[in-house]
């Protein structure tokens, strides 16, 4: 995998993590996209289908662990496999990175500063050919990192802790949510919704440091976002509030018809949160 590909220094001082379950569909496309690296692990969930064969007849290192959440398994990978490389780019199997970004990581990795613990690039979301340009909740996403001075926190919709200076990249990667159509979509979500549930409880529940000045002034970002999302879920009508600020605050509309499909889905995914942390409410008054 450390041919150089579309003018891409070989070999660069990167390993790349890719996390999966049943990825048959989208692990070659997204291989294809990092076959500049020569440290490859594939990180599985236990697949019963072909994902693990596929990555191995492709050079990449397997190693299986069960689910047991998503910033714990994260956690588990960044900080339990050999990685030859001290540089880690963490990629999902529907996620593919372009030449021109593998180009600036390796650039970036080959002088990078001694402060910097991770990079953010920015993502783009695809439903069908159609660039959700517009119709994003946060289009920057952390990828490539130093593992020992980073920490995955909250088991769905995780968000990572940095020990370090975060460097901002100015090529995107590429994310197809779709390709495996809507019904894979919609089961995806329906555990999220789950898993979201039960995390505004355990919110709700615990001790909770939250602060509206810091959801909208914290200088770090990843502090800032973790204090946004509490704020979002102490907004009346969440779901169309979710809907509006997608699809007329971040100017959804102007990616057409697939900017309101994908608003309507965020909205529908947030209503199921709402409906099933009431239920979870419900049981946990009756068991007492």
């Amino acid at each position: 995998m450390s041919a150089a590909r579309g003018g891409v220094v070989a070999s660069p001082p990167i390993s790349v993590l890719i996390l999966t379950r049943n990825e048959e569909h989208d692990l070659p496309g997204c291989l294809d996209s990092v076959a500049w690296c020569d440290d490859v692990h594939v990180f599985d969930s236990l697949s019963t289908d072909c994902t693990r064969e596929i990555a191995s007849a492709r050079g990449a290192h397997v190693a299986t662990r069960p689910f047991d959440g998503y910033a714990s398994q994260r956690n588990a990978a960044l900080h339990g496999l050999p990685f030859k490389h001290p540089w880690v780019l963490s990629i999902d199997a529907d996620e593919r990175v372009p030449a021109s970004l593998a180009r600036e990581l390796a650039e970036f990795a080959a002088h990078a500063p001694g402060d910097v613990a991770a990079c953010r690039a920015r993502r783009r979301d695809f439903l069908g050919d159609r660039w959700l340009k517009h119709c994003q909740l946060s289009p920057y996403y952390i990828r490539l990192v130093r593992p020992s001075r980073v920490r995955y926190d909250r088991e769905v919709n995780e968000m990572l802790t940095v020990d370090g200076a975060i460097h901002g990249l100015r090529e995107p990667f590429d994310h197809y949510p779709f390709s495996k159509g809507l019904r894979h979509w919609l089961d995806r979500h329906n555990l999220y919704s789950d898993m979201e549930a039960q995390c505004v409880l355990d919110s709700r529940a615990g001790a909770n440091d939250f602060s509206v000045a810091k959801a909208l002034f914290a200088r770090d970002f990843n502090e800032r976002r973790r204090h946004q999302k509490e704020l979002f879920y102490r907004v009346p009508l969440r779901p169309l509030a979710k809907f509006l600020y997608l699809y007329v605050w971040r100017r959804g509309f102007l990616d057409g018809s697939a900017g309101f499909a994908y608003a309507m889905l965020q909205a529908f995914y947030e209503y199921t949160i709402v409906l099933k942390t009431r239920e979870l409410k419900r049981r946990a008054a009756q068991a007492h």
